[in-house]
């Protein structure tokens, strides 16, 4: 991968192709720079954000190791009897939370989720997820496999650590959008101090290849924007994350150690009245590592992320942000005020 210095002193360049540039960004001024240091790290994820609508970043503050537990602990829930996944399972989108196995959920762009049975039943997402929310609501209980055995109770403690860890990093990059947009560092802070976010788990399980050859519209996960605000996601060495480009090209944003991948979600690109771009993405096969192109295995391995949806307070009003609408940049609100809560269960309502 490329290493090119961009204009701000923060940032470099991950990937560069068909028009799509998306940087790499070190996160660790913003948390022990100089005022000015902060600044520039603000303006290079503002500048991300409305342009690509994807990052890296680098010294985020999430221990490697950390990373790690989270990954082997996700590894060993999917590799559960289907039984006890099944006995986890997802119920409501007002809830979001527990296990949804192999080909409920198909993703896609939200003009057209009305033809989203159709293409479940031709190209069905290929991967399992379990789904996590903020702890201790009325009514909302997480499916923890507590109860199953000690590897279960290990698998609650680890996740509900990891979300807290992501919760912090969430209200971080928050104040850096702040700043970046000219308003005060701590804008956002009243409206994400809840955690409504949603730790996602994902498995891929091992495919033929012969199943994407056989069908050229089949992908692990379909085209689609996420939902809310930003999306933290972790991967594992495997790949398979391609980005939209301007030119409406998929462009691989392949893994780089240590680095989370950062994009912006449909509700703040609606909260920033479309100064911020949610741009569409999906996971296919993963990449055939050079010089291995004739290797004869017929499966295609399994790949685990992690997906931390960071969404506003479900009861805060969203409307258009300051200094995005009105006379003097000749640009009026292009939405109308919603709750996050009922934007977030609409898109949801639509898609499992």
């Amino acid at each position: 991968m490329a290493s090119v210095a961009q204009d701000l002193p923060s940032a470099s360049t991950a990937v560069e192709k068909d028009d799509l540039v998306i940087p790499l960004i070190d996160f660790g001024p913003f948390f022990s720079g100089t005022p000015s240091d902060k600044h520039a790290v603000a303006l290079s994820i503002t500048k991300a954000f409305k342009t690509s609508g994807f990052l890296y970043l680098k010294d985020h503050g999430i221990p490697p190791s950390v990373v790690s537990r989270v990954f082997a602990s996700s590894a060993r829930f999917f590799n559960r009897p289907q039984s006890q996944k099944e006995g986890l399972g997802w119920t409501t989108p007002q809830s979001n939370r527990g296990y949804i196995a192999a080909g409920r959920e198909k993703l896609a762009p939200l003009e057209e989720t009305e033809g989203i049975s159709t293409m479940r039943g031709t190209a069905p997402d290929l991967k399992e997820t379990m789904e996590i929310g903020r702890e201790g609501l009325e009514g909302l209980p997480n499916r923890w496999p507590d109860h199953l055995d000690e590897e279960g109770q290990d698998f609650k403690e680890t996740m509900l650590a990891f979300f807290e860890r992501c919760k912090s990093l969430h209200r971080q990059i928050m104040s850096a959008i702040a700043l970046g947009m000219n308003l005060p560092e701590h804008f956002f802070d009243e409206f994400v101090n809840e955690g409504d976010n949603n730790l996602r788990l994902l498995h891929y399980p091992p495919v033929l290849k012969e199943v994407f050859k056989d069908n050229p519209n089949q992908v692990r996960a379909g085209e689609h924007s996420d939902y809310g605000s930003v999306t933290l996601l972790f991967q594992d060495r495997h790949g398979g994350l391609q980005v939209r480009s301007p030119k409406g090209t998929f462009v691989d944003a392949t893994p780089i150690a240590d680095t989370i991948i950062v994009n912006a979600g449909d509700l703040l690109a609606r909260w920033s009245n479309d100064t911020i771009r949610s741009t569409r993405h999906r996971v296919i096969q993963p990449p055939i590592p050079a010089g291995k192109e004739t290797e004869d295995s017929d499966t295609y391995p399994s790949r685990y992320s992690i997906a931390y949806f960071c969404n506003p307070n479900n009861n805060k009003l969203i409307e258009a942000l300051p200094g995005t609408y009105g006379e003097d940049i000749q640009t009026s609100k292009k939405y109308a005020d919603i709750t996050a809560g009922d934007y977030l269960v609409s898109r949801l309502t639509a898609t499992i």
